[in-house]
């Protein structure tokens, strides 16, 4: 199965693309640019949801849905945000079809125009503060913690499964605040669940940073980002958390009494992660065999194989084996294919990136023990049967850690401090990673950076400390070190 797998210093796009599909991820659907996720790839994006959800809901958050279908006019009242997603907007302007009275199949009805146009929610801003406008009143209505899973549309034109596609699966929370404090630990808060999320369930280590004003969300006044590198040194927007003032508030009108009885537009803020995270897993931690997942996410942690074909004797052992690995809260399957070779089983496994798999036959009975492989290093051993499950659960642990520092050192290794424009034109030709410039802070700098070099701000990293230096394209004075690189 490897073999059907582009290398990645072969070709990283195909790479990409063959563990997508080979691992029974999605695959491309009969509409232009969006994707079937199949059930092997939902299976770890429903734990990645779980998780999250989790995460929402203890610091204090609920879930709610809101419409699809954004008429067109609630998306002309925030300027900034419109221009933003204009050119990415579906547009619905009929509400039925009829039979086509010159031949077969259907047409539009043309009688059937819809008076105000809607449009495909591309994200729920708009949709949702024209709501809050009837539940916010009083300053006791806030805080609200609002977050809601949901499917969004925008029209790309170049897409990639998983990483951008016109349709994908994401969760958007939205909050209300009685003031800007409030309103900015919230945005920062979520900006660290995000990073707790990608670090501790995903071992991808994360940059936490605020966008530069060009990066940042339309509509929002400041943008708090994660930004992850991928093994090609491209750089991976993770999750991003906005503060967005009171801009929202004033568009749709949202006031709220405080305790003098006064009246103030409220503050708030919006964040979001996607399937886009799937994409993120896959590139950081895959390899020429496969897809590598990490045990938190993994839909099955153990596999366990009978070698060469089930019989009572063995079946009687992986019963045992499997429950007490069951009653540690660890995942497990039993194949008992006896139309597949174990061979065959072993790398469609390692193809699928399961994290241990335990190979059990009559030899191993005899011995007491069962060969063990981890996916992460491929080592394999033998392991008593006693105590096994003690044994699995660590190795489980310890293959998370391992995914996580593996990637780790790779992005110490492709982190690079420059000082001059050459530097940071040869850096990003043959090292790639993140680069720590100087930049004099203006958008003009920032645009002509990008149209040299393909190579953008990702962000500001909240822990850099003031570094007097000078800009690396304008040689103007700059107070600290940014973080560049070419990304997704």
């Amino acid at each position: 199965m490897a073999k059907e797998i582009t290398s990645r210093s072969e070709d990283y796009s195909q790479w990409y693309n063959d563990i997508v599909k080979k691992a029974n991820l999605a695959q491309n659907s009969a509409v232009r640019g969006c994707m079937v996720i199949k059930p092997y790839g939902f299976s770890i994006w429903e734990k990645m949801q779980g998780q999250l959800d989790k995460m929402f809901k203890e610091t204090g958050h609920v879930n709610a849905y809101f419409p699809l279908f954004i008429p067109k006019s609630f998306l002309s009242k925030e300027a900034e945000h419109v221009e933003g997603f204009a050119k990415e907007c579906a547009v619905i302007t009929h509400h039925r079809l009829m039979n086509n009275p010159d031949g077969p199949g259907v047409v539009v009805d043309p009688s059937a125009k819809l008076e105000e146009e809607l449009v495909v929610r591309p994200t729920s801003e708009t949709i949702i503060w024209n709501t809050y406008r009837d539940w916010i009143n009083s300053y006791r209505d806030l805080p609200l913690l609002i977050n809601q899973w949901a499917n969004v549309v925008r029209w790309e034109m170049r897409t990639r499964l998983f990483l951008r596609t016109a349709e994908f699966l994401w969760q958007e929370g939205h909050t209300a605040h009685a003031t800007k404090a409030e309103a900015v630990a919230e945005t920062l808060q979520m900006q660290e669940v995000y990073a707790r999320f990608a670090e501790d369930y995903m071992a991808v280590p994360v940059i936490k940073g605020v966008k530069s004003a060009n990066e940042r969300f339309a509509g929002a006044e400041d943008t708090y980002t994660i930004e992850a590198l991928m093994q090609d040194g491209k750089a991976l927007q993770a999750g991003t958390s906005h503060f967005l003032g009171q801009n929202f508030a004033k568009a749709f009108d949202v006031k709220f009494l405080d305790e003098n009885q006064k009246s103030e537009h409220v503050w708030a803020t919006s964040w979001g992660v996607s399937t886009r995270l799937m994409g993120a897993l896959i590139m950081t931690h895959s390899d020429d065999d496969g897809l590598v997942v990490p045990p938190k996410l993994a839909s099955t942690q153990v596999v366990i194989v009978p070698i060469p074909k089930p019989n009572d004797e063995i079946d009687a052992a992986v019963e045992k084996i499997s429950a007490e690995l069951k009653a540690k809260g660890i995942t497990v399957k039993y194949d008992q294919d006896k139309k597949k070779r174990p061979g065959f089983k072993f790398a469609e496994y390692e193809m699928h990136g399961i994290p241990v798999r335990l190979g059990i036959g009559k030899r191993d009975l005899e011995k007491g023990q069962v060969e063990v492989a981890r996916r992460d290093t491929k080592e394999k051993s033998s392991q008593p049967l006693e105590g096994i499950a003690d044994y699995i659960e660590q190795l489980l642990e310890d293959i998370q850690n391992n995914l996580f520092q593996r990637a780790l050192d790779f992005r110490k290794e492709h982190s690079t401090h420059v000082d001059t424009f050459d530097e940071f034109k040869e850096v990003l030709e043959t090292k790639g990673g993140f680069i720590y410039a100087h930049w004099d802070g203006t958008t003009e700098t920032e645009k002509k950076i990008k149209e040299l070099t393909k190579a953008t701000i990702r962000c500001i990293p909240n822990d850099s400390k003031d570094e007097d230096g000078i800009c690396v394209l304008t040689g103007a004075p700059s107070k600290r070190r940014v973080i560049f690189a070419k990304a997704y």
